[in-house]
Order: C-alpha cells, then sequence, then structure tokens
C-alpha cells in the first residue's frame, strides 16, 4: 500500500474515531462524550484544536457552543466547515454546513481565521438560506471586504450562473464589536472579553450563556484575570495552554514571545483554581515534545479539579 494511502486510512479512523470518543484516559471518557443527540443539553464541540503548526490530525482553533438547534462557532481556524460536517454526521444536526449562520472571532491570527473564507462560501454554497453573521474585534470588517472582493468572480458566477438552489444577497455580514455583550437571541447571551495576547491591540474570549450551562472560552491568551472574572464558575472553560517542560526547550527569542501570548500549563492550573469550572478543556495545546498525558500532570500538580485534554470533534 502506499505511503499516501496509509494516511489517508489513519485520518478516516481519526476522525471516525473522534465522533466517537473522549481523548486520553478511561473515566473521563463518559464526561467527554454525552449524548450528541440530546438536543436539550447545551453541548460543546471542539471542531478545531490546533495551533499555527500544520498537524493532519488537529485542524485549526474552532470551537461550537451548540444551544437551542442552533450553532455558535467560536473562530474559524483551517478545516472548520470538514470537521463540522464530521460533526453533522455524528449525530450533531444543528453542525450541518448549511446550518452554520452565526460565528465570534477572538483575534484576526492566521491560524484562527484561514478558514473564514470556507466558512463564507461553502455553507452558502450548499444551500445556506441567510448571511452568515461574524462578530469579532476591529479588522474583521476590512478582512470579509476583502475575502469577499477575492472571490468576486466565483460569486457572481454562483449567483448568475445557473446553479440552482441559491438565495441572492449578501453570504456575509460581519460585525465590528467592542468588548462586552455582543449578541442575544432566545437560546443564549454572548459577551466578549479582553484577554492579552502579545502584540494584538485587540483579542478576546467569549463567555456564552445558555439556559443550562454557562460556556467560556479563552481564545489565543496569556494568563489573564478577565478569563478568571469571565468563568466565576462556570460549566466548561475551554483554554488554551502550552507545556511548562516543553518550553523550557524553546529558544529564547521564542520563549520570550510565548510567555507574553500564551498561557503555561503553571499558570492555567492557577486561573482555573480561582475560576472554578466544573469542567477544564484543554485546547490550542503546544507541546513542544510534551504528551498529553504530561501536560495534564503537569496542570494537575496545581489544580484539583476536572481537567481533559481535547482533541478534535470531542462533545462535552
Amino acid at each position: 500500500m502506499r505511503e499516501i494511502e496509509v494516511i489517508l486510512l489513519v485520518l478516516a479512523a481519526a476522525t471516525a474515531a473522534g465522533c466517537a470518543r473522549g481523548g486520553p484516559g478511561g473515566d473521563a471518557a463518559s464526561e467527554r462524550q454525552p449524548d450528541a443527540l440530546d438536543v436539550s443539553r447545551t453541548l460543546v464541540v471542539l471542531l478545531g484544536t490546533g495551533t499555527p503548526n500544520p498537524d493532519p490530525l488537529a485542524s485549526g482553533p474552532s470551537v461550537a457552543v451548540v444551544t437551542g438547534g442552533r450553532a455558535y462557532v467560536v473562530d474559524v481556524g483551517p478545516g472548520v466547515v470538514r470537521r463540522a460536517s464530521a460533526a453533522f454526521l455524528g449525530g450533531i444536526g444543528a453542525l450541518r454546513p448549511e446550518g452554520l449562520t452565526r460565528a465570534f472571532v477572538t483575534h484576526l491570527h492566521s491560524d484562527h481565521t484561514a478558514g473564514y473564507p470556507d466558512f463564507i462560501l461553502t455553507p452558502w454554497t450548499v444551500g445556506r438560506s441567510e448571511p452568515l453573521h461574524v462578530y469579532g474585534p476591529p479588522g474583521l470588517e476590512a478582512m470579509t471586504d476583502a475575502i469577499l472582493e477575492a472571490y468576486r468572480e466565483d460569486i457572481a458566477v454562483r449567483l448568475e450562473g445557473g446553479e440552482p438552489d441559491l438565495k441572492k444577497g449578501d453570504p456575509v455580514v460581519a460585525h465590528e464589536v467592542p468588548a462586552g455583550p455582543v449578541y442575544k437571541d432566545a437560546f443564549v447571551k454572548v459577551e466578549a472579553f479582553a484577554v492579552s495576547h502579545g502584540a494584538w491591540t485587540h483579542a478576546y474570549g467569549y463567555r456564552f450563556e445558555a439556559a443550562d450551562r454557562t460556556i467560556v472560552i479563552s481564545g489565543d491568551s496569556a494568563a489573564s484575570e478577565s478569563v478568571i472574572d469571565a468563568c466565576g464558575g462556570c460549566d466548561v472553560l475551554v483554554h488554551e495552554v502550552y507545556s511548562t517542560e516543553g518550553f523550557q526547550g524553546r529558544p529564547a527569542d521564542w520563549q520570550a514571545y510565548h510567555a507574553a501570548s500564551h498561557t503555561s500549563a503553571a499558570q492555567l492550573a492557577v486561573i482555573a483554581s480561582k475560576a472554578k469550572p466544573k469542567l477544564l478543556v484543554l485546547y490550542h495545546e503546544l507541546l513542544w515534545g510534551a504528551t498529553a498525558e504530561e501536560l495534564l500532570a503537569e496542570i494537575g500538580q496545581g489544580y484539583g479539579g476536572k481537567v481533559v485534554f481535547g482533541r478534535d470533534l470531542d462533545v462535552y
């Protein structure tokens, strides 16, 4: 068998497994995989847990909060629509691609937005019947306009070239928002809060308050008190992290960058101890040679609560 065929089989198996399993650890499996067909419960679905590193098993950062039959997607990293389709095939109806109509962007780093053109165009192409509404920091409107201009000929041909079932009108509406309440409907209230992420002037985390659960997502963030305030005993805290041990082997210039831009396992243990989430979910994990188990052990040195290592297509 050719090497590429082996790789494709491995990827297919990993995707299928992601719909049905949790991450490492036996007892955590039941916690991380509730009944995906139980639409009465607000769910957190990891559509991508990766970093800028092109890991074939970890799509770019993206987290869906599913409640009231609708998916609210935070960040649109590369691979997001395919991962949403995989989750839909795994039983989460709100993640059917043509139903993706709400998204929230934490900041404009490429690994969090490289899937944005796909998120605008693919669901629209296959039948989304209303515009996609996207909320995020300043710069989002310019990025959106540039994408629409880049795909101007594609959009014109799809609208006027004879393809059936497409609705005329804008495929996307971008909303630049300040920190604070940014969205509310019958099912959820969403608040953006500022986090510290290196040189970025505007970087957000998001708090989702549904009828049954409160979900907080850090986005890319150095250790920030605002995460603690936003969580305050929340049901699920999804937080980025890097290995404290792996960090020691990084070059000095990269250590300076990561220390200013991201959160170490030791720092996250302190944050979680103060925030007191019912469940801490790790994503955007920078391991640098450490294993998932070693990263969990690092956090466990300073935090005794429930924590899981998130992988693509895990459901909580």
